[in-house]
């Protein structure tokens, strides 16, 4: 399976904002520069996920973001299901027209079970566990941050 861009934007800030150490904010541009993405994409990243409750921003001068409790503790999975936009895993719908099948097709119900457990499988990774994998350590240490918890 295959998550959205804007799902991968998501993760990735929310990666970063798992790996600083508690009570540090850090800008969208930060964060951008992280990540290796357009400003404009992560800004939008983090208005959503702030909608969501997952992170906390603080306005003003010295002001950023960080990650929230509920941010700590969501998972892949959740997140993921909150920002796929996709109604149907397939292109059943289209404004080209329907597909001729899509009444008696089994392979859209098959695709959509498979999405879930896709997710279901990602239900078991914690956002604010991933900076704590030893394999994470070398990517925050190239980007300049260190691992917090």
């Amino acid at each position: 399976m295959k998550i959205n861009a804007f799902a991968d934007v998501s993760l990735r800030a929310l990666m970063v904002l798992a790996a600083i150490p508690d009570g540090t904010l850090l800008t969208t541009q930060s964060i951008a520069d992280s990540v290796g993405t357009p400003y404009n994409h992560v800004s939008k990243a983090m208005a959503k996920l702030r909608s969501m409750g997952l992170i906390e921003v603080v306005r003003g001068r010295s002001g950023g973001s960080r990650l929230s409790h509920a941010g700590r503790i969501a998972t892949v999975g959740q997140i993921l299901r909150e920002l796929d936009t996709r109604s149907d895993p397939a292109e059943c719908v289209s404004p080209a027209g329907n597909c001729p099948l899509i009444n008696e097709c089994r392979l859209r119900g098959a695709l959509a079970r498979a999405r879930e457990a896709f997710y279901s499988e990602l239900d078991s990774v914690v956002i604010g566990e991933l900076p704590q994998a030893r394999q994470m350590a070398p990517v925050f240490q190239m980007i300049g941050l260190r691992p917090g918890l």
